[in-house]
């Protein structure tokens, strides 16, 4: 038998072996933060073959990893233990380091192990445990608000909850208007109510008690309108964007955290309710908009909570759900079903959801929900929830 005979055999991987490569990989490069799917085009999305079976001790003993333990039982260079499954660049970028230093073999068993447990543990999830995410966002006045998939996934899984897709539901829309644009609102509620009606709705008439996890960065009257549309009548968990520390993790409750009730001294004209969370609303703000023949509620927290960070653990969206349920039964009793409320909001971003999912649809009012733009100086109006005609 020739030499180069000889090389082909030692090359050959036994199908057997390469079946077990693609199961542990699942189909995606080993190489640490790829992760790209194997199996089909990127661009074209057509099944092909882009993978290559990579060595971690060398097929050759000049190598950049030399064969290491492999030395003394060569017939093993080709087994399980000894191949990852790489694309061609990653592949081509660990041999280009000819001295195993940078892409050391302890380094390359590091990413395998740490590949194919994260692989085993996910595909062995529990189907109660696991979640759709949801991605919301939208121009915040003359932001884009944006977030990392990666910190996201990181937060669900702190809370034993895991992704049913790598692939989020989007439910987002790229607008150029601007928020103090009556368009803007009218555009963007009608695209989130169409968007949540072709991607939700058709996962909970399939199964009412699939999860969602929902991470969003959007004003204030969208996602309350996101929240009526969810309801609390599906398994959802909210997650609030945190400042400090700079994530999505949820962090210990805050001490003397609590929400407050405050009713108007007399019943007169029109409801409005103030939401006091991350900033103090004052009367003169909201009667500027309604006049002066206004019966003011409130809704608020002891003052040294009244910060744009004040939402950090899980519990406190469960109170707020509490709170506005409580707060709107007193608000009809006081002026009626049929009667408009004026809702001037600053709330966190889960607040808001949880305020939207609070919402009893026959038995709340019509809201009318408005938003400070600091280009008119002033509260505006933006979207309306329910049927003022009635």
């Amino acid at each position: 038998m020739s030499d180069k005979n000889i090389i082909d055999v030692i090359r050959y991987v036994k199908p057997e072996v390469e079946r077990v490569l693609w199961a542990r990989a699942a189909g995606r490069c080993q190489f640490n933060g790829c992760n790209r799917l194997l199996y089909k085009s990127p661009i074209t999305q057509e099944l092909v073959n882009i993978a290559e079976k990579a060595h971690i001790y060398s097929f050759s003993e000049n190598g950049p990893r030399g064969w290491g333990v492999f030395k003394k039982k060569l017939q093993n260079i080709n087994s399980i233990e000894n191949l990852m499954l790489m694309c061609h660049d990653c592949h081509k970028t660990i041999d280009k380091d000819k001295d195993g230093v940078k892409y050391s073999a302890s380094l390359l068993q590091q990413w395998k192990e740490k590949h194919e447990y994260r692989v085993y543990t996910v595909t062995g999830i529990a189907d109660d445990l696991k979640s759709h995410v949801v991605f919301y966002n939208s121009n915040i006045g003359e932001q884009r608000s944006s977030f990392q998939q990666k910190e996201a996934m990181g937060a669900m899984f702190a809370q034993n909850r895991f992704p049913i897709s790598e692939n989020p539901i989007h439910l987002s829309m790229a607008w150029s208007n601007e928020d103090n644009s009556p368009v803007f609102w009218e555009q963007e509620a009608d695209n989130l109510h169409r968007e949540f009606n072709r991607k939700i709705s058709p996962l909970i008439e399939e199964n009412p008690t699939k999860h969602f996890s929902l991470f969003c960065l959007a004003p204030i009257p969208l996602l309350i309108k996101l929240g009526t549309l969810f309801t609390d009548q599906f398994p959802v968990d909210t997650y609030q964007f945190i400042r400090e520390p700079k994530g999505w993790h949820w962090q210990e409750f805050p001490n003397g955290f609590e929400f407050i009730i405050k009713t108007p001294t007399e019943n007169k004209g029109n409801p409005a309710l103030i939401i006091s969370l991350s900033d103090i609303i004052t009367h003169d703000r909201v009667k500027k908009v309604m006049g002066e023949d206004v019966s003011i509620w409130e809704l608020t927290v002891p003052q040294k909570h009244i910060h744009n960070d004040n939402i950090r653990n899980k519990k406190q969206l469960s109170m707020m759900r509490e709170a506005v349920r409580r707060l709107t039964i007193q608000i009809k009793e006081a002026h009626g079903l049929y009667i408009p409320l004026s809702i001037f909001p600053a709330i966190s971003v889960s607040c808001s959801i949880e305020m939207g999912m609070a919402r009893m649809p026959k038995a709340n009012m019509p809201w009318i929900i408005y938003d400070q733009n600091n280009k008119e100086r002033s509260f505006i109006e933006t979207i309306t929830i329910g049927n003022v005609d009635c």
